[in-house]
């Protein structure tokens, strides 16, 4: 019986024992993530167990959108019934031309499906401009499947934006407006829309960058997420983990699976309120030709640290002109506010009201000084794309500088000659395998006279797709040539 009675003491004691091992441990990690650098921070979130209740909550105010646009002069009639597998070279074209003739060109209905959502009870939708233009007709769709007809109140191209509105007698879902400067790269994201007309589809990933650049106009500053955006998300929105919208979904690259781009909400708010109440954007214009200053620049102005950015160009009884701002003038400024990039001047010149004025410090060889510009409204047709930044290669992979002193000696030429010089050429694009290279001066494109990086861009738009270009170019070392390539 004793030997019982110690053993049933023993377990007891050992019981009590590992009940107290269990305690200390549990203690000591709490005092030691609370201490160690390597504990999670307050703010660690992981995975999100379900997205169900966000998507919920977003989804009701989220719409498909379908329009349908004329296109005219789709093609000649019998184009409309058989794709030839030989293309333009196909030899039954001329059969056709031979027996029928030139067939009179007709119009043809293109459809288009879009996403977009609701941003008031009156019936106000956002969506992408590239979604609505041109539309003859547009339908939108809510979740629960009633349509409405719905007429453009707005739309602004910079930007990619437009509003939209439909009629309804009842209230409708809205969605809440968040804060997409709060964001930060790797928080959980959700994009809702139709892609490839899959109406409500959500997918979700993380933010993978701020401020991208991805050349698609003077106010580049996308969201990166990986959040799944395919054909039909455009115009959808990118919500945050409290269901607050905080982008505009757009953009993809092609090819590029997992990465998609959004307009930031915070960006889009000052456009929207304007397309609701004037149906336009007005924009401030300061009317100069900008460039990011590079290490070299840096160096030959005397910059110090890489704020700044370089006026290559001053139009001609512009504001800038007009307050004594001149060519190779450094703007480091604006009322105070350092510029640290072209695209850092260009929104903070467009968010200022047209004749307000500016204070605007320049460095000008070597010495600071501040002037006061008169803030015009903007003129889309004067407005000259800084084409020299990184990514800026137009459609035939080709960027384009003024010849400026700088670029002269860079390239050692004269910083006399006349026309544009080509700076950099993108890899495998149709300027390289014509034979193009950085040096080359574009002299004439179709015997047309370019003096200007506005006038090389404006004259390559005007050439419409599969037509023959001819540039006449001045190499060193090599006198004129003659560039061909096909657009």
């Amino acid at each position: 019986m004793k030997i019982i009675r110690t053993k049933n003491i023993l377990r007891k004691k050992s019981f009590f024992a590992v009940i107290f091992m269990t305690a200390a441990l549990f203690l000591f990690s709490d005092f030691y993530l609370s201490h160690n650098v390597w504990a999670k921070p307050d703010n660690y979130l992981t995975v999100p167990e379900s997205f169900s209740s966000l998507a919920e909550s977003v989804s009701p105010a989220v719409v498909n959108i379908r329009t349908v646009k004329t296109i005219k002069g789709g093609g000649r009639v019998f184009r409309h019934f058989s794709r030839s597998p030989f293309g333009k070279d196909d030899p039954m074209n001329d059969f056709f031309e031979k027996f029928f003739g030139e067939q009179p060109l007709r119009d043809f209905k293109q459809k288009s499906l879009g996403s977009g959502f609701i941003i008031d009870k009156d019936g106000y939708i956002v969506t992408n401009n590239h979604v609505v233009e041109n539309a003859d007709k547009i339908k939108v769709k809510l979740k629960n499947g009633k349509e409405f007809d719905a007429k453009i109140v707005g739309k602004d191209s910079n930007t990619d934006l437009a509003l939209i509105k439909i009629k309804s007698r009842r209230n409708l879902p809205v969605a809440r407006l968040g804060d997409s400067d709060s964001l930060k790269v790797g928080q959980w994201v959700m994009a809702i829309g139709s892609p490839f007309g899959l109406e409500h589809t959500v997918t979700a990933g993380i933010v993978s960058a701020k401020g991208r650049v991805i050349g698609s106009g003077p106010y580049d500053d996308f969201i990166q997420t990986d959040a799944s955006i395919n054909p039909g998300n455009s115009g959808g929105p990118l919500v945050n983990m409290k269901g607050e919208v905080v982008g505009i979904n757009t953009a993809i690259i092609a090819g590029g699976q997992g990465i998609g781009f959004a307009i930031p909400i915070n960006l889009a708010k000052g456009v929207i309120e304007q397309l609701k109440q004037s149906g336009e954007v007005t924009r401030g214009w300061l009317g100069v030709a900008i460039q990011d200053l590079n290490e070299e620049l840096v160096k030959y102005y005397g910059v110090n640290g890489k704020n700044g950015v370089l006026v290559a160009e001053v139009f001609p009884g512009d504001p800038a002109d007009e307050a004594g701002i001149k060519p190779n003038d450094i703007i480091l400024e604006v009322n105070d506010k350092k510029v640290e990039t072209g695209r850092d001047l260009t929104t903070m010149i467009a968010n200022i009201d047209v004749g307000k004025l500016v204070k605007i410090k320049l460095l000008r060889n070597g010495a600071e000084k501040t002037v006061e510009v008169k803030i015009a409204k903007r003129d889309a047709s004067k407005v000259y794309a800084d084409k020299s930044k990184n990514g800026g290669e137009d459609e035939l992979g080709i960027r384009v500088s003024k010849i400026t002193p700088e670029i002269a000696s860079r390239f050692n030429i004269t910083s006399e000659e006349k026309g544009v010089i080509v700076i950099a050429i993108k890899p495998n694009s149709k300027a390289s395998e014509a034979g193009l290279t950085p040096g080359d001066i574009i002299k004439e494109i179709n015997r047309t006279g370019i003096n200007t990086p506005d006038k090389y861009y404006s004259q390559i738009k005007k050439i419409k797709k599969d037509e023959p270009i001819e540039m006449l170019i001045k190499r060193i070392n090599a006198g004129f040539i003659v560039i061909k390539m096909t657009k």
